[in-house]
C-alpha cells in the first residue's frame, strides 16, 4: 500500500458565478474537455464511471461516490497503469458553496500517494485556474498537461 500524508491536498478557489452555471462542468463531458483532458466520459450517478484520458497515455479513472447538484461531486480517483497510484486508491470531492454573487469552489484530493503530493497539488492548481478561466468566459489554451509544468520524472500519473 503506497505511503500516504495525514493532509489532503485541498485547493480553493473564487469563482465569479453562481453554482448553477459551475456543476455542469464537473458533470457534463463535453464542458469537463474545455478546462480537464481530451478525452472524458461521465456518468454523474453515483456507481457511474468517471474518465479523463489527458493525453493518450495518462489516464485517471474512478466511480462517482456521490452527485449533490449544485452542491457536491465526489468519486474515486487514480492512474491506469500506475503501480504507486492504481484507480480507485484515492478520492476527489468538489464542493460549491455560493459566496459574495460567486462560487467557492473547494477540492479536496484524500489518500494521494505521498510521492505525488506536490504533482497533485501543482496538478489542481493549474486545472481550477483553467476552469475558472472558461468559466470567465475565455479560452485557457491547450491543456500542456504532459509538459513540465506539473509533471515529475519518471511516472506521469
Amino acid at each position: 500500500m503506497a505511503q500516504t500524508l495525514e493532509q489532503p491536498v485541498v485547493k480553493e478557489i473564487f469563482i465569479e458565478c453562481r453554482p448553477e452555471t459551475l456543476f455542469p462542468f464537473l458533470t457534463d463531458p463535453d464542458k469537463m474537455a474545455r478546462w480537464m483532458g481530451n478525452r472524458v466520459l461521465l456518468e454523474p450517478k453515483v456507481g457511474g464511471r468517471f474518465r479523463v484520458d489527458f493525453n493518450g497515455k495518462d489516464i485517471v479513472v474512478g466511480k462517482y461516490l456521490e452527485v449533490v447538484p449544485f452542491e457536491k461531486v465526489a468519486m474515486t480517483w487514480g492512474w491506469v497503469g500506475s503501480d504507486i497510484f492504481p484507480p480507485g486508491t484515492s478520492t476527489v470531492q468538489f464542493q460549491l458553496f455560493e459566496k459574495d454573487n460567486g462560487t467557492l469552489l473547494v477540492v479536496t484530493h484524500s489518500d494521494v500517494p505521498a510521492a505525488k503530493q506536490s504533482t497533485h497539488g501543482r496538478g489542481w492548481d493549474y486545472y481550477t485556474g483553467r476552469l475558472r478561466t472558461v468559466l470567465l468566459g475565455q479560452d485557457p489554451g491547450a491543456d500542456s498537461f504532459a509538459g513540465p509544468a506539473i509533471q515529475d520524472e519518471g511516472e506521469h500519473a
